[in-house]
């Protein structure tokens, strides 16, 4: 029977295989998508944000620090979790353009 630990040492080796394939996608994802993955793997990684948000002529980074914000609610797990399906999703979309 899993406890708790294995599921999340699980969960960890899975997140971190997917934010290596993510660097092997033959097509770029969109910006939103990458949004998204810089969301989830901060959340992930760090947890919520812990630092204000930048001005408005810092245009990206304003950008990364509004998709890591989006998510700051989510668990470590969730957001490892959520990571892995976008890369697959993003994976498949990928396969099914070749």
């Amino acid at each position: 029977q899993l406890r708790l630990f294995d599921v999340y040492i699980y969960l960890q080796g899975e997140f971190e295989e997917h934010a290596e394939k993510v660097k092997t996608l033959t097509t770029k994802p969109s910006d939103e998508d990458l949004l998204i993955l810089y969301g989830l793997f901060k959340q992930a990684t760090v947890g919520p944000v812990t630092t204000s948000r930048p001005g408005m002529f810092s245009m990206k980074e304003r950008a990364k620090w509004d998709a890591w914000k989006a998510v700051e609610a989510k668990s470590t797990d969730e957001a490892m979790s959520d990571y892995i399906t976008k890369v697959k999703q993003l994976m498949e979309a990928a396969e099914a353009s070749t």
